[in-house]
């Protein structure tokens, strides 16, 4: 009996083993009818290229300190279709920006600045940083003086900076333009003036906290100045609130986008270099690439070098002393590396730009060089920079300055058809805030945050499942019209205040709007009432965090040193109003 429900077991279990024999087989067979990214079979009219690769992928949760050098490269076929541009016809403009546009016309009530002004306040301010940096205090110490009803002498730049450019304000900036332009606004003197052949006494030296307030100034800085006259704010960057009366932001906005004129000398050869990539092809992408030394060693993350890379890094992390240590792999995970060459090319094919787009590439020295730009290059094989585009005799007047070599980036980012940035630093920005204000031209963040899973299985799917996905984790980041909530994000980013919305389909531009090109038109100015204490005074950061003294730095993952890449704070500690993500 026992013999024979053995025997009866046994004829049941042949054909439940042949069944899983046969399961396995076919999981087989799929996964080589399903191929990887890396080689998808396209159609025969499609055109692919080869693109080198480093043997060991940096987003590999488990990758060990490599033995192998970094210049090791393996030739890989990655297999990326040719794409079709006309089946994206959102790539070069947002269809929702005409809609909006920029306006930074005062309310009526705001007053000529010959009624607010009086004659013994004077406001000194040296900036710090770089030049995207200094644009930033520049832009607030403007409206740091008319909150004090006090005149504005010509800000200082900060010539003993990491990047130690000697240039004065009038080397980078039109300074005659700028002081004319806002004189209804702000009384702006070049320095200070002399009483009885010697200048009038002062400065007294002070500092406010980060994202001071009406208040704040009010409360902080003018006593200081009833008593002594002449008064200047050092290390002044991002020492103004985000969150300001209209009149005020508005007030910001005609600073940083009008007034803001580069010198006839940078704008010209600006000019020059986005004419000749105009001569090129009729739309162009503009790359804030990002991945610098500097950056890389700031940002604490590592991209599988093994020891020789983080003996460099670590080399250059050294400069600032109270970096905390960073756990490479968690920063990426939370989106805060910066993609690689490679990652950033990937992306823009996923989302439709075709292998012909010519790149504008504003770069320092790329970590790793040649062979680091190389997958980029492969990708986007028109490939281009000031270097490329002008020879050295014409950069020659600039080469020696990192400010005016960097406004040679900012003027041709600027008019871009599409701004690629690959960090939050302060280029990054400035130019996002500006180009939502004039059109809501095309400006593409990557998600890091959401794209690191997808690069980090990249291999494991296709090319149109690795697409689909860039294309729906980069909603939200490619620049459309209210994108960002009003009082999220730095107001340099998201000058939401001075974007104003049609009210019908055929409705025309408001009277308050005002040209891109300053020199076109002059805009007139209504008037408001003097600044007044704001009521909000929860805003204040008390904390004075600086870069290099007691700040908490391990959270960012931008270089304090650099003009395009500092974030002091992400948010005013007001949480009455903070909205959701």
């Amino acid at each position: 009996m026992a013999s024979a429900r053995r025997r009866l077991r046994h004829r049941w279990r042949l054909p439940a083993a042949i069944s899983a024999v046969f399961f396995l087989s076919l999981l087989v067979l799929l996964s080589f009818l399903a191929p990887p990214l890396r080689e998808h079979p396209a159609l025969p009219d499609r055109r692919f290229l080869r693109l080198p690769r480093h043997r060991s992928s940096p987003h590999d949760p488990h990758l060990k300190e490599s033995n192998v050098s970094r210049s090791a490269v393996v030739e890989e076929i990655v297999r990326v279709p040719h794409g079709d541009e006309s089946a994206r016809d959102d790539l070069w403009m947002s269809k929702l920006a005409v809609n909006y546009y920029g306006c930074s016309v005062p309310s009526n009530k705001y007053l000529d600045a010959k009624l607010t002004t009086y004659s013994d306040r004077y406001l000194m301010i040296a900036t710090s940083g770089g030049l995207n940096q200094q644009r930033t205090g520049i832009t607030d110490a403007v409206v740091a003086a008319r909150i004090l009803n006090a005149t504005l002498v010509v800000p200082k730049l900060d010539q003993r900076s990491f990047w130690k450019d000697a240039s004065n304000f009038g080397e980078i900036f039109d300074v005659d333009w700028f002081i004319s332009f806002l004189s209804k606004d702000v009384r702006i003197i070049k320095e200070l003036p002399k009483k009885g052949g010697r200048v009038i006494r002062g400065p007294h030296t002070t500092r406010v906290p980060r994202k001071c307030t009406q208040r704040c100034y009010l409360t902080r800085v003018l006593p200081v100045l009833l008593k002594k006259h002449v008064v200047q704010l050092t290390k002044f960057d991002y020492r103004l609130a985000n969150r300001l009366d209209t009149d005020l932001q508005k007030l910001r906005c005609k600073v940083n986008y009008h007034s803001l004129r580069f010198t006839n000398q940078i704008q010209e050869m600006g000019d020059k270099l986005i004419g000749r990539m105009r001569a090129k092809s009729q739309h162009f992408i503009a790359l804030h690439l990002r991945f610098e030394p500097d950056m890389l060693a700031f940002s604490g993350c590592y991209y599988g070098g093994g020891d020789k890379e983080r003996m460099e890094l670590g080399k250059i992390r050294k400069r600032w002393k109270t970096l905390h240590t960073s756990n490479p792999e968690k920063e990426r995970r939370h989106g805060k590396c910066p993609l690689t060459p490679e990652e950033v090319g990937l992306m823009l094919r996923a989302l439709g730009y075709d292998e012909d787009v010519h790149i504008y590439v504003a770069s320092g020295e790329i970590y790793g060089g040649n062979e680091t730009l190389a997958p980029l290059k492969a990708l986007f094989p028109n490939f281009h920079s000031k270097e490329t585009l002008a020879s050295k005799e014409e950069l020659a007047p600039f080469a020696a300055f990192s400010s005016r070599m960097a406004a040679l980036d900012f003027v041709v980012c600027d008019e871009s058809d599409a701004f690629v940035t690959n960090n939050n630093g302060n280029m990054a920005k400035i130019l996002a805030g500006r180009r939502r204000y004039f059109g809501h031209k095309r400006t593409i963040r990557p998600n890091a945050k959401k794209l690191y899973s997808v690069f980090l299985n990249r291999n494991n799917m296709t090319w149109d499942m690795f697409a689909t996905k860039v294309r729906a984790y980069q909603k939200g980041f490619m620049g459309e019209p209210k994108e960002i909530r009003p009082g999220r994000g730095e107001f340099h980013e998201n000058p939401a205040p001075c974007i104003c919305e049609r009210s019908g389909s055929d409705a025309r531009i408001d009277s308050s709007s005002i040209s891109q090109n300053s020199n076109k038109g002059n805009i007139s100015r209504g008037v408001s009432v003097p600044p007044y204490i704001n009521s909000r005074a929860g805003e204040v950061d008390l904390l004075d965090l600086e870069y290099g003294d007691d700040s908490l730095i391990g959270r960012e993952t931008t270089d304090p040193t650099d003009p395009d890449s500092t974030d002091p704070d992400t948010e005013d500690t007001d949480t009455d109003e903070a909205l959701s993500d």
